[in-house]
């Protein structure tokens, strides 16, 4: 399994698409934060975060499935699948290996970002003046909405061999899972359903995440949708083999 980790992680890393993926989701966030007067911190007045955070999650409806619809559909568009299929790996090693292999880049991406915590450490008055817990509650809450994210994406390339479909296939049910809830939650005539629209949400348990309070709730949940999008994963392929 680890040999496959390693594998996907460096041909990810060898991959011009990767950084160019990346780099468009920092110049993307970087423009939305500091030089959009609709979104920027500098005109907005106040020394927090809460814009990139809100922001981000729209971002990763991209950056994530950009990074994840190469991980089946490209083995089924080569025809590498059935060599690695043939190796003494199990199905599960298989997923979890191109799983977190792409959770790992997702990760790095946000790595550079810190830099944004730093700036606005320093531009509070008096400098330090960031709520911390806020801050650090909200990327923990990125790092599970990626988690979620890259499960849904790992999911959709096992579903074609076109790497097209499978971004927009990915992007569509990261959508839906992110705000076509919120959304149904708030029809007239699902109200009685109000209550399990928002605890199905995506949106929901990040922006529960995103005040600086850990809910053992919010942590089962977004468990509960990665296992459940690489369980998918593993009956797409189970069938596919058999």
């Amino acid at each position: 399994m680890y040999a496959v980790f390693k594998r996907e992680l460096f041909s990810s890393l060898h991959s011009l698409m990767a950084y160019v993926t990346i780099g468009i989701f920092l110049l993307a966030s970087g423009l939305l934060l500091w030089f959009f007067p609709e979104t920027s911190i500098l005109e907005y007045g106040y020394a927090e975060l809460t814009g990139f955070f809100s922001l981000a999650p729209f971002l990763f409806m991209f950056l994530v499935p950009a990074i994840t619809m190469r991980s089946f559909a490209e083995e089924r568009k080569e025809g590498t699948y059935i060599l690695l299929a043939t190796k003494p790996l199990s199905d599960w090693q298989i997923i979890l290996a191109k799983y977190f292999s792409c959770f790992v880049l997702v990760a790095f991406s946000l790595l550079p970002t810190l830099i944004y915590y730093y700036t606005v450490y320093q531009l509070g008055l008096p400098a330090g003046n960031v709520d911390t817990g806020a801050v650090t509650g909200s990327y923990i809450g990125l790092l599970l909405l990626s988690a979620a994210f890259t499960a849904i994406g790992i999911f959709a390339s096992s579903l074609t061999g076109n790497q097209v479909i499978a971004f927009a296939v990915s992007v569509f049910i990261c959508f839906i899972a992110y705000l076509g809830f919120d959304a149904m939650s708030k029809i007239f005539a699902l109200r009685a359903l109000e209550g399990l629209f928002l605890g199905l949400s995506v949106n929901e348990h990040y922006q529960s995440i995103s005040r600086g309070v850990l809910d053992t709730r919010d942590l089962v949940y977004f468990i509960t949708v990665v296992c459940v999008f690489l369980g998918l994963t593993r009956l797409v392929l189970g069938g596919r083999k058999w």
